[in-house]
This record gives structure tokens, sequence and C-alpha cells, in this order.
């Protein structure tokens, strides 16, 4: 017998590839692109024998995963896209979860009840977030092409019969607008506080954006002699701060439920001078009030009309010096100087019978730990980031750090002190009924004037407030019934968000000032991580040339 028909020499079966196998073919298109799939095959399959006999080979994958003539791969690209949206923040949220269980006590975590698979938080805004993409993409395409087929001369006939629709449609900003009711997917994660932040924020931006659009087309400082006016030199987000620290301060007084926490912890722990911790000779049977204990007095003495203090040293055999509400502060105003007369300095600092005293211990006590902590923040965000600029000039970069340091340092330490040494002022100098709930308001907003010093640099921290105080100024309303709180309202702000922020990229895409974020919106509508208006000056400074050289 020939060795041609011995079933032992008969040839090895071919080895599978992807442009045979159409469930693997699939599988690749909407995971990796056929160059992302030559990197790992270089890097990582290649470097293993059974891998490397299994995978198909980077020429047969660009061969299958190559666009027909006439087609694109716009569809399977954002499928993968949304797939690696979904990856990352799945890992992101377990990554969290791990950390914040590690900082809980373990008796809360093992307290706590095991949440279901379905109802995770790590699922369910892994699933949120990839959806919003997958169709945002869908719907841009979609009403892209639309649009695209409804200006085509053979159409004119619908355009006549129907010009509203037509008008609509055929709107440069359709696209961005339609495409943005991809954002009721946020609906997906559950109402709790991060879906909120998120479109706050999202709202925030896209105010940001739409208001330097009109300030690009003169519609807010107004055209004199054919030029749109320029922004006033004192103008800035910086004027955001004293609104913003009014309502936190009032908040923190009046609708604890509704305040951030972290403001308040971080401004009790950069108290020394006026929050005092229990005295180690205290008695342990007696109760030493809180920082949240002490404004919940303070409030007290507002609605009271800032009673009267009647010093138990001087007058020992007085009843009644404290009404019966303010007992919580009577461990104060009992140890309390006799010198002093106003009950919300005998709370504040009752060792110092002088305000002023006490206003600059203070700034002896908190600015040196909080210059330390700015300092370590802006080493950590500048300096990290950009350790080629530290290598090539060290003393500019230093220069720079020190400098945002001590300016955030000296607004914080000023804003804080000035919540505290206004409250003694006001008492002091004011008539008790003049104002009496509304000082905590008028403290916060003069403590926000320190917001000056930062005005070139600190745009992220005032925002930063600005949204805290809108989250907290609408659950107060809502609280008070000033109005009503809408089912899912936060999903119907984030809608609009992107719909401002689509209709003035389409309209000015450098309104949108960062490029990153430029970017971002592009890689968002499938058009790649690209500035396309800076190709775009690009191109007419190019022609520019082209016109001047002929």
């Amino acid at each position: 017998m020939s060795s041609s028909t011995d079933p032992s020499r008969e040839a090895p079966p071919p080895k599978a590839t992807a442009s045979t196998d159409p469930i693997l073919r699939n599988a690749l298109r909407y995971t990796v692109s056929a160059d992302e799939y030559a990197t790992l095959h270089k890097y990582i399959l290649s470097r293993s024998r059974a891998l490397r006999r299994v995978a198909p080979s980077p020429g047969g994958v660009d061969k299958a995963l190559r666009p027909r003539k006439g087609r694109d791969d716009y569809n399977a690209r954002a499928v993968r896209h949304a797939l690696r949206v979904f990856a990352a923040t799945w890992l992101g949220m377990k990554g969290w979860d791990t950390v914040e269980r590690r900082m809980k006590n373990k008796e809360a975590t093992t307290n706590a009840k095991p949440t279901p698979f379905y109802k995770s938080r790590a699922l369910r805004l892994s699933l949120s977030l990839s959806s919003i993409l997958l169709l945002y993409r869908l719907l841009f395409r979609f009403l892209t092409r639309l649009r695209g087929h409804l200006l085509d001369p053979q159409v004119e006939p619908f355009r006549r019969r129907n010009p509203r629709a037509a008008a609509t449609l055929t709107s440069p900003y359709a696209p961005a607008i339609g495409a943005s009711l991809a954002g009721l997917a946020l609906g997906v994660y559950p109402s709790q506080q991060l879906r909120v932040t998120i479109a706050i924020y999202a709202m925030f931006r896209a105010l940001e954006f739409g208001w330097n659009a009109c300030e690009g087309e003169g519609l807010i400082w107004g055209v004199k002699n054919g030029r749109k006016r320029d922004r006033p030199w004192w103008f800035g987000s910086w004027m955001l701060q004293p609104l913003a620290f009014g309502q936190l301060v009032h908040a923190i007084v009046f609708d604890r439920d509704c305040f951030p926490k972290p403001f308040g912890d971080f401004l009790f722990k950069y108290s020394p001078a006026y929050i005092h911790p229990r005295p180690a000779d205290w008695p342990a049977h007696l109760k030493w009030p809180g920082p949240y204990q002490i404004m919940d007095n303070m409030g007290e003495m507002g609605r009271l009309k800032w009673p009267s203090y009647i010093s138990p040293t001087m007058f020992p055999t007085k009843e009644n010096v404290l009404p019966p509400t303010l007992t919580g502060v009577s461990a104060l105003t009992s140890r309390a100087h006799p010198l002093i007369t106003s009950l919300s300095c005998a709370t504040l600092h009752p060792s110092d019978p002088s305000c002023l005293r006490t206003f600059l211990t203070f700034w002896i006590d908190s600015f040196p730990p909080l210059a330390r902590f700015f300092l370590l923040l802006h080493s950590a965000v500048t300096v990290l980031p950009r350790l080629k600029t530290l290598y090539h000039s060290p003393l500019a970069t230093l220069h720079r750090v020190l400098s945002s340091a001590l300016r955030m340092s000296t607004m914080v330490t000023g804003s804080i002190a000035t919540i505290w040494g206004s409250m003694c002022f006001f008492q002091s100098f004011l008539p008790r009924h003049v104002l009496a709930t509304q000082r905590f308001f008028l403290s916060g907003f003069l403590s926000g004037l320190w917001a000056w010093v930062e005005r070139r640099n600190g745009r992220a921290a005032f925002l930063y407030s600005a949204r805290a105080s809108v989250d907290s100024l609408w659950k107060v309303g809502v609280k008070r019934r000033w109005w009503k709180a809408m089912r899912g309202g936060d999903v119907w702000v984030f809608v609009l968000a992107l719909m401002i922020t689509g209709v003035v990229y389409e309209r000015d895409a450098r309104a949108i000032r960062e490029d990153n974020w430029r970017k971002g919106v592009s890689w968002v509508r499938g058009q790649g991580w690209r500035d396309w208006s800076m190709d775009e000056d690009g191109e007419e400074e190019g022609e520019g040339e082209k016109e001047k050289g002929e």
C-alpha cells in the first residue's frame, strides 16, 4: 500500500482560523480590533505553545475582521467599547467595595446582609454606564444618517409635505439632542447619592460649556465696535463660594440631614480653638457636647433670639442660668470665664473672654496643619503626574506647588476662622432680634469671600463647593416643601446635561476648553479619541498659508 493511502500518514486537520469559524470571528469582532489582536498575539499568545497552536494568526484575524466594501466597523466598535466600560467599571467598583469593607469596623461588615448579585452596586453601575455609551452611539449614528437621507434632493417632496418634522430632523443639533435620551439608562442604577452626584456634576459641566459658548459669541458681555467685550477682571468662579458656603453653614445648623457630612468633618477637625475635645479630668458620668451637638445648640440660640448669658461663676445662686433647650452645652458654659457676656462666646471659647485673641489663636493652631495637608495634596496632584517637568525645571515646579499650597491654606484657614469669629461678632454688635437665624448664612457668606485669595487657581474647589451646596439646597427644599421631588428627576437632569453638552459641541467645540473633554465627547460619539476642533484649525491655517504662497 502506498504511503498516500496510509491512515497513519494522513496530514493533520487544517488549523482553525477566524475566517472559517463564524462564532470565533464574531466573538473577536465584538471584543478586540485587528490591531489590538495583533498586539495581544505578539506579547501574550505567541509566548505559549498551547495558545499559539489554538489561536488564529494575526493575518487571518485581520482578514476576517476587515470591514467589507461599503461597510464599516461602527456598531462592532460601539459594542467593544461598551463592554470595556462595563469591565472597567465593574473592576473599579469591586476594588472600591473591598477598600470600603476594610475601612469599616469588622462588626459592621459581619452584621451586614449580603446583597443579591442582581442588586449589587457594581453590576448596576457597570450596566448603566455601558448602556449609556452604547445607546448614545447607536442613536447618534441613526439620527446622523437619517438627517443625511432627509437632506438628499430626492426627498424634497417629503420635506414639502412635512415642513416641521423635516426642519426638526434636519437640524444640525438633532443627532445630539436625540442621542442624549441614552442618558435615561442612568436609571438602571438605584436612586442613591452617587446617581445624584453624577447628574449634578454633568449638569454643572454642561452649564459651564454653555456659558463659554454664550461668552464666545458676545451674548453675555455684549459687543462694542464689532468686537465682543472681554470678561471683567474681577468676575470668576470664586463668586460662587460665598453663596455656597452661606447655604452650607445654614444647613449644618438647621438641616443636618441635608448637609454633606465630609464638609462638617473637615470643618470640625481643623477648628481646635472653637470646638473643644473632652477634657481629661472631666468626670466619666457627665456628658460632654460633641461638634454636631454644639451646632444644634447654636441653632437653638438663634431660634430663641440669642438669650443673654448669666455667668454661674459670678452669680452662683442665680437659677435658670440656661434655657431648658440649651442644657446640651452646659458643660461648656459652666466653665466659661466670668468676663464673657454673650452665650455664643461662652460656647465657642469658654476659657478666653477675648474674641480677637481666640481668632488669632485659631490661625496659629490651624494654619500649620492645613499647610502641610495642602502641600502633600498639591505635590501629589501636580508633581507626580509631571515628573518630567520636575526634572527639567525643579525650582519653578517647587515654587508653583508651594505658592498654591500656601494660597489654599490661607483661604481655608480664613474661611473657617470667619465662620466661628463672625458668630461672636454678630452677637456682640447686632441687636438680639436682628437676623436671628439668618446670621449663620451671613457667616458662611463672609467666609466664602476668602475665595478671592485663590481666585485664579481655585476653580475646581469652588465648583465642588457649589455642587455640594446645590445638592444640599435641593434636599432642604424638598424637606421644607418649597418644591416637590420628581421621581427620577436626577436622571432627567443627566439627560438635559448630555443634551446641552452635545449642542454646544456641535455649535462650537472650542467652548469646551479642556482638550481631553473635547476628545471624550468625540469618543462617546464614536468619532475616535480626537480633538476635531484643533484639526479643523490646523487645516484652516494650512489652507491660508497655501493661498498666501499662491
